[in-house]
Formats: C-alpha cells, structure tokens, sequence
C-alpha cells in the first residue's frame, strides 16, 4: 500500500526514561536529532512513555527538542511491549514523523521492532552515523564482518526508523534558555485484554566493571596478545588508574570477559583518554571507541589504520614502548593536567 510521503514532517527521538532520569542515550539522540532537523528544516520532537515522566519534559527541550510528546499514566509504570507500542502506535499514525530514532538498548531494540512491524516500515539496527537528505534518511553502519559500512535507506515507507548506540553520539548542554511545546497524550489501554502480565521485576546487581563510564582505557589488541603482553597493559593500567579493555581477539584468548570488549559487538565507550595498545584498528573496533576525547595508539606497523584514528600515533614494539610510559607515569608528569585522578 502506497503512502504520501509529504504528510510525513519531523524527526522524532524516542526517549526511554523512568521516574528519576532520562537515559544517557535519549539525550544523545536529541543531540544528533537536532543536527537532522535543523538540516531538514523541520521540528525535532520528543516523544516520552513512563509514569511520573512530565517532569522531564522541560530538560528533553532544553537538550535540542521542539516539541514532546508525553503519555504520563499509571499503566506505563513499567514497561511492557504492548502498553508501550499502543501508545507509540497511535502517536506515530497520528503525527506522523518522518524519522524516528531510538536507542540501541534492550528497551528502545523491542520496541523499535515492534513498531516496524505493526506499521510496517524499515528499521536499520545498530546505527554508528546518521545523515539526511531530501527528507530521506541515511542510516549507516558496519555491515559483512564490518569490512565495508553500509548506508540503508527506507525510501518507499514511513517513519524512518533507527536505533543507534549509545556513545556514539553527542548530547548538547542543557540550555535554560530554549523553549517548546509539551503535548499531553492519552490512551485508554485494556488492561484485562494485555496477552502478557508483569509478575516481578527482578534488579541485576553485578560488581562488573562498567567500561563504559570509565575516564582512562588501556585497551589490549592481537599484538599484545600473550600473558607478557597482557599483563603489561595491566601494569599500565594500573599505574594511570585505568580500566582495561580489550579487542575481539583479545577477548576470545580469553585474557578477557565479553563485558570489556570495545568494538561493534562490545561496548562503545567515550573515556576522557583510550590507549589502543597492539590494536590493529579494524572498523568494527574503532566505532566503539572513535569518540573518546585523547586516542593514543602504539603499533609497530606504521600502516595500521588504528593511526587514522588516533590524535597521537607511536611506531614501535609495544614491548618496548609501554614500559617507558610507565615509568614516566610513575614520575607523576606524565599528562599532568589532561585528566584529574
């Protein structure tokens, strides 16, 4: 079934929040939403699911929105599918946005899917760069083992949607200063009628390391792949008060758990500096890492394309380069005054 493309105006962000916060990802979105609306010439919206959540309605357009959208209801204390994507549902076939975008979490995955699929339209998962062009979407991410980045348009149907993970892009500060419209939304749901039910909601306590929050990452690759190699990046990282982290490869040697690898199928991480120590530099792990504010790289191949994305390059063997830096760590010069431990 053909539709009019022209009644479909403006980007929207889908933004996950709960009582307390607004998640991090939500507030990249509009960061990056704001760069595709204002290159569009046309409004950027919020639109916010939850129970207590109007109170956040004023920050979402201070972080880039025009518009938000709020469905603040009981019913939506926690997330079920289908509470969820009925309310989405009726919002999207009511406005009509051109672009939707969500976050690449557990939550924004499911209920992106479920809304393509009841639509129907495309949906492109995992996105690491957006762009617009004529009112069409480009949605680009690494594709065949990350070897080539594929850029995927959804010409024919609307929304355009994507998911996009968190890291990748940047929120804007918050601005007292700019104004929008709050649109309350509602939505009569049969509770009785819902083919699922919420028993309990069980919290996940880990002591893991979260990588993602760190401020320093030394990060191990293939060329330091051995229990020496290893374990002088942990002695370099101990020495900055760093989080290690790792490659793919690193990973599957198992030096590491799948929680610190960084990479497309690891975590995206933003740390105020990350030493990429014997990393090659395939793209699937420089998306998870082109973010970070310092990017060191020590590789003894000068053609490695982890070079094009560092800010600082050292050829040599890491063997004999990252005992040095150690030893200036130590000193207690060495970055002194780029990061405050």
């Amino acid at each position: 079934m053909s539709i009019n493309l022209e009644e479909y105006k403006n980007v929207w962000v889908y933004i996950e929040a709960d009582e307390n916060k607004i998640a991090s990802v939500s507030l990249e979105l509009l960061g990056e939403g704001r760069k595709l609306a204002d290159k569009a010439e046309c409004k950027l919206a919020g639109i916010v699911i939850g129970y207590d959540v109007t109170k956040h309605a004023q920050q979402i357009i201070e972080q880039g929105a025009d518009l938000v959208y709020v469905y603040d209801d009981l019913v939506f204390k926690d997330y079920l599918t289908e509470t969820y994507n009925q309310a989405l549902l009726k919002s999207v076939q009511t406005h009509k946005p051109n672009i939707l975008l969500f976050g690449s979490t557990s939550q924004g995955k499911d209920i992106a899917s479920a809304v393509a699929t009841d639509i129907p339209t495309g949906l492109t998962a995992d996105t690491t760069s957006l762009d617009v062009e004529d009112n069409i979407l480009h949605a680009s991410r690494p594709a065949f083992g990350g070897n080539i980045m594929a850029t995927i348009l959804c010409k024919k149907n609307r929304p355009q949607m994507a998911t996009v993970r968190p890291k990748i892009m940047k929120a804007l500060e918050r601005d007292s200063s700019r104004t929008g419209e709050i649109i309350q939304e509602s939505i009569d749901i049969d509770v009785s009628a819902l083919k699922t039910k919420l028993l309990k909601v069980v919290m996940n306590e880990t002591k893991k390391i979260r990588i993602d929050e760190a401020d320093i990452i030394v990060c191990a690759g293939k060329g330091v792949g051995t229990d020496e190699g290893f374990a002088m990046v942990k002695d370099l990282a101990d020495a900055l008060g760093a989080t290690v982290g790792g490659t793919r490869d690193i990973v599957e040697a198992g030096f590491l758990e799948h929680h610190l690898q960084i990479g497309q199928t690891g975590v995206t991480v933003t740390p105020k500096i990350y030493f990429a120590i014997g990393v090659s530099g395939a793209i699937q792990h420089v998306v998870g890492m082109k973010n970070s504010d310092l990017i060191i790289a020590i590789n003894k191949d000068p053609n490695a394309p982890i070079f094009e994305a560092a800010h600082y390059g050292i050829v040599g063997d890491a063997f004999e380069v990252v005992p040095k830096i150690i030893e200036e760590v130590k000193k207690g010069d060495f970055l002194k005054g780029v990061v405050t431990q």
